[in-house]
């Protein structure tokens, strides 16, 4: 038993090493000033459209492999949202990130399930009681609608699962099917930044932004479905 804990700590130690190192890695080559600049932004996509073009299965096995990393570091999943609809479009970039997101999601909880699970009891148990009976009484269909309604932090929301002993098949197909609709829609936002940005050599205005269609639907849709779910979350989280 003691020999399984000092595992379990090495192991956890070795994680935490490693989403330390990715975060050093990713935000250490460039300045946040750059990555900020219009300019930047507007050559990358260049290179990244030309490589999408010239090799689109490589470019795409390259954004999943990362996906599922920045998961694994406890990334959320706005950013690379809005990246894969910059890059790939609205459905392709759906696809892959959906894809990416499940299998990352998915790898997390196993490992949290094995060596964190006592941890995550200790800390969310007495808050989240309430859900235990829900998923026993239906594990997937609960599961998925955890996953729509969303609420808590997406890192969280990986691991928390833990504390209720789900499948881990279950987890990853409600993961894939839930996080569709709201990912759809950052997506959808990240293609029409692509498309401002294409048509226009300046840095286009806020309100030049917000005013675009292929900004404005997917964002006024993305602000109902936020509304709707904190709606819904009141009886999900409800004793």
């Amino acid at each position: 038993m003691e020999n399984t804990k000092k595992i379990k700590l090495y192991i956890g130690l070795f994680y935490l090493i490693f989403v330390g190192l990715f975060l050093y890695f990713l935000f250490s080559k460039f300045s946040f000033q750059e990555i900020t600049s219009y300019e930047f932004i507007k050559n990358n996509r260049n290179y990244f459209i030309e490589l999408r073009q010239s090799n689109l299965f490589f470019l795409a096995s390259i954004f999943i492999l990362f996906t599922i990393v920045w998961v694994l570091a406890a990334g959320f999943g706005s950013p690379v949202a809005i990246f894969a609809g910059f890059i790939f479009g609205k459905w392709i970039g759906t696809l892959l990130l959906v894809i990416g997101l499940s299998i990352g999601a998915t790898l997390l909880y196993i490992f949290a399930n094995f060596f964190l699970k006592e941890i995550i009891k200790e800390k969310f148990l007495e808050k989240y009681k309430n859900l235990d009976a829900k998923f026993k009484k239906s594990e997937f269909i609960y599961l998925l609608v955890y996953r729509l309604i969303g609420g808590i932090p997406f890192a969280i929301s990986n691991v928390l699962p833990c504390i209720f002993n789900v499948k881990a098949l279950n987890f990853f197909w409600a993961t894939f099917i839930g996080i569709i609709p709201s990912l759809f829609l950052i997506c959808s936002i990240g293609s029409g930044l692509e498309k401002i940005i294409d048509q226009n050599l300046e840095a286009p205005t806020v309100i030049d932004l917000i005013s675009s269609p292929d900004i404005f639907f997917p964002l006024i849709v993305f602000i109902c479905l936020v509304l709707i779910t904190l709606y819904l979350r009141k009886f999900f989280y409800r004793d």
